[in-house]
């Protein structure tokens, strides 16, 4: 695989395009020779956030932890694409794999992205296909890290609201919380009289 660097972020920030419910995430990052606009899936989205607090939590030996919430602050919600992006970006793709890595000498993260498209193989069947010849990768600081991570908690509690019990998507019609109304999964363990002997 051949990753053409960007080199360092200047700028780096995700944002939700779209309703709750039929939004299109990315990520968007500027150096100081080239622009990105990264498109990813939420769970994509989610499991980098996750794994950069894992790594800043380890590198801090717990000194920056993840904040799910904090009482009496509420993230700026105009922290999206800046107005002096540069557009067209240099780079602008929906993403098919992640890699992060952390060089704990510096304190820099370092992301690889490779772009995928789907393509119709030879019997007129779509696939993906991912393109690693055209990954690029940035790096970015503890500081921006926290910031992204901080973001990406926000962008995913500001969509479609869930149950507070099943954790179920709420789309605003009704709901058969299987917590709550009876047809929640039965569960029967049997045990062998051998064991009870």
């Amino acid at each position: 695989m051949s990753t053409r660097d960007l080199g360092t972020a200047v700028i780096l920030g995700a944002e939700a395009i779209g309703q709750p419910g039929q939004r299109r995430f990315r990520l968007f990052a500027r150096t100081k020779a080239y622009s990105a606009i990264l498109w990813m899936e939420k769970e994509q989205l989610l499991t980098l956030s996750l794994e950069i607090d894992r790594i800043l939590a380890q590198a801090t030996e717990g000194r920056i932890l993840r904040v799910e919430a904090r009482a009496g602050h509420t993230p700026d919600a105009n922290t999206g694409l800046p107005d002096n992006f540069p557009m067209p970006p240099d780079y602008d793709f929906q993403v098919g794999q992640v890699l992060l890595n952390f060089a704990g000498e510096r304190g820099t993260f370092i992301l690889a992205a490779v772009p995928f498209e789907v393509v119709e193989n030879e019997r007129g069947e779509l696939q993906p296909h991912l393109q690693a010849d055209d990954a690029l990768s940035l790096q970015f600081t503890m500081e921006q890290a926290r910031s992204l991570t901080s973001r990406v908690t926000f962008l995913a509690s500001s969509g479609r609201p869930v149950c507070p019990f099943c954790h179920a998507l709420l789309d605003g019609g009704p709901h058969a919380c299987p917590k709550q109304n009876g047809h929640r999964e039965v569960i029967q363990i049997i045990r062998d009289d051998e064991e009870e002997e």
